[in-house]
């Protein structure tokens, strides 16, 4: 079985530990998830892993002839070959073998060396080169170029035509095509659209060795992966499971923590404001001083950034009618009418409403975002706004108008509403910019880094249309969550693009699917879309432009007033809200059941009679209320 693996390794930049005495091994099966806070030093985890960054203590063993791949976040460029010839690159390894097993043949034709032991290193060589299927190479480039979204005329393509994103794509298909024994992915859903995602998540379901990967996709990493490392002040834990459950746990783990941090935060807030407000008065001097060497002992508590709770809400939403926007034989083409990106676009959107606008790389999604926003007026067609409609646009160029000596704080004090502007630390932590990030300067950003300051600043402006193109990236869950549960409450209408499946399946009502210049619209949530597709691949296709979820057809949609509509979407959140508490307290019983039961294993407790009776009626309780809860969560659902 490969192995990679390391013991009791540390490793400091300067002052700081970024790992501490962390043990970790990978094998073949191991279907593992790192985790921590931006900058807790997961990439620099995995370069160690890779042997590209040496420790600074403890020692890392890798099983004789064990192949390991690494991805990084970024920077991977190629050129001076085609696609083809860069992908072939990735079976060196084979080649190198099929010239030891040709050198072996050759030396056994001159009588040279040991015969026996050259014939059983051939043999060895040649049934381990038939293992990797290196035989196979060319079906399997094309097999996994496909998969990540290439088609078969970019195989003939020079790769340094291929911009910064295709660039990491070939850089991942590379990766896996070496067929590796250990697999170590930095981010690899970074530059993937969702098609390009569920094929990488079948290829990883497939995939026979072991990978440890990075991303900010929750549902990427609940389908592909069984336990998750966190690390976190330099320390790694490992827990068993999804990463759904990792946090379900974790959070159960730090409550007491958390408790403890939020009290202390309580306290830190106190402290400094009265430094703020008395710390040049005369009177108060003394005592703000004593103040300020509290705060400088104080030991600070420090959780994950996982686990913070941050939550913002929107402006209210400018009042509009019910009819938002409506778009009629929308027609866009790049090449002069040869070619129509959209083709006769109907869309009709209604107050309240949550649209997804889903299809490949190419297929028009951010073309029709920039027309609704009124940033591409060169169409055919007719778009019609809706009575008080104000939109706000965000996609990413919207990076390059950051610009400018202000910091980051006080540029967007400047365009808060005021009664956000005490909640503007929070909203920027939640955005991933905590401490004195806040005062970096708006020219030093990174082009990521602008981009998120541009998504903040227009959710602080009211508005009542919100068009988002790829709102998640360059995001990280916790952040991801944030905006998912604002966008949820916001009282206005979304239209989006997103990568990231589940968060389109937590937020989108409807989705408008593009593809080749047709469009399909479809009345329901994501699920039911990729339903419907699933059908019209296996020949069920529904050939009309509309197709809704039977008991929310188009036609008893139609026939419904507003207020009969407001009234049934009102129900419906109602149901999801009751549903979602009722989840929860379902895994709080679980929980408590768990801990009583640990506790009955405990020799204390059954040893003694009376202490584990007590136990045991406990644990019956809970059992029992948790049978009351799923009866009332199964209703609730049925609903």
């Amino acid at each position: 079985m490969a192995f990679v693996q390391f013991s009791q390794v540390s490793l400091a930049f300067g002052d700081r530990d970024i790992l501490k005495n962390v043990t970790i091994n990978l094998q073949t099966g191991s279907k593992v998830a790192l985790t921590g806070a931006n900058g807790a030093g997961k990439s620099t985890l995995i370069k160690v892993l890779a042997g590209l960054v040496p420790p600074d203590s403890g020692s890392r063993a890798v099983q004789k002839d064990c192949r390991i791949a690494y991805l990084p976040q970024s920077g991977l460029t190629h050129h001076g070959c085609t696609l083809r010839e860069e992908a072939d690159k990735a079976f060196e390894f084979g080649y190198e073998m099929q010239r030891r097993i040709d050198e072996i043949g050759a030396q056994l034709e001159a009588g040279q060396g040991n015969t026996d032991a050259l014939v059983v290193q051939q043999a060895e060589l040649i049934q381990a080169l038939d293992d990797s299927g290196w035989h196979r190479r060319d079906a399997m480039a094309e097999s996994v170029l496909i998969g990540l979204g290439f088609s078969r005329s970019d195989f003939d393509r020079d790769t340094a035509e291929f911009s910064g994103g295709w660039q990491m794509r070939i850089a991942l298909a590379k990766a896996l095509m070496q067929g590796p024994d250990i697999l170590l992915l930095d981010e690899p859903t970074n530059y993937l659209d969702i098609e390009a995602r569920s094929w990488l998540e079948q290829f990883l379901q497939n995939f026979k060795g072991g990978f440890l990967l990075v991303s900010h996709d929750r549902y990427f990493l609940d389908v592909t992966i069984n336990e998750v490392y966190e690390l976190f002040n330099g320390d790694l834990k490992r827990y068993p499971g999804n990463f759904s459950h990792y946090e379900k746990v974790r959070e159960v783990e730090l409550k007491t923590l958390i408790a403890a941090y939020e009290q202390q935060q309580e306290e830190i807030n106190k402290l400094e404001d009265f430094i703020r407000r008395f710390g040049y008065k005369a009177t108060k001097a003394a005592q703000a001083q004593e103040y300020m060497k509290k705060l400088e002992k104080m030991e600070r508590i420090e959780i994950p950034e996982s686990l913070k709770k941050i939550h913002f809400s929107f402006p209210p939403a400018p009042h509009s009618g019910r009819l938002v926007l409506r778009l009629h034989d929308i027609t866009k083409s790049y090449d002069g009418g040869a070619h129509n990106v959209l083709d006769k676009l109907e869309l009709t959107l209604e107050n309240g409403e949550r649209l997804v606008v889903a299809g490949r790389n190419g297929a028009g999604k951010s073309t029709l975002l920039r027309i609704i926003a009124g940033e591409d007026k060169a169409f055919t067609g007719e778009l019609v706004p809706g009575a008080g409609v104000q939109i706000g646009y965000f996609s990413q160029d919207n990076a390059e108008t950051i610009k400018g000596k202000e910091t980051i704080l006080d540029y967007l004090e400047a365009r808060a509403p005021l009664e956000l502007i005490p909640k503007l630390r929070d909203m920027l932590g939640a955005f991933l910019f905590r401490g004195d990030d806040v005062y970096k300067s708006l020219d030093v950003l990174s082009g990521g880094e602008k981009s998120r300051v541009a998504l903040l600043q227009l959710l602080l402006s009211p508005v009542n249309l919100l068009v988002l193109d790829e709102p998640t990236n360059h995001l990280d869950i916790h952040s991801k969550d944030v905006l998912l549960t604002a966008l949820r409450d916001f009282g206005g209408t979304v239209i989006f693009v997103s990568h990231d499946r589940g968060f389109i399946e937590q937020l989108a009502t409807k989705v408008l699917h593009l593809e080749h210049g047709i469009y399909k619209y479809y009345v329901g949530g994501y699920q039911f879309y990729m339903e419907q597709m699933e059908k019209a691949e296996l020949g069920e296709e529904n050939n009309s432009n509309t197709c809704a979820i039977p008991q929310e057809s188009s036609q008893a949609s139609a026939q419904l007033s507003w207020e009969e509509q407001k009234k049934l979407e009102a129900a419906r959140r109602k149901a999801e809200k009751e549903v979602a508490q009722l989840e929860a307290k379902i895994t709080e019983l679980e929980e408590k059941k768990s801990v009583l039961e640990n506790k009955l294993a405990d020799p204390a407790v059954y040893s003694n009679g009376e202490k584990a009776k007590a136990v045991q009626r406990e644990i019956e309780e809970i059992s029992a209320l948790i049978e009351e809860t799923i009866l009332l969560w199964e209703k609730a659902v049925e609903n």
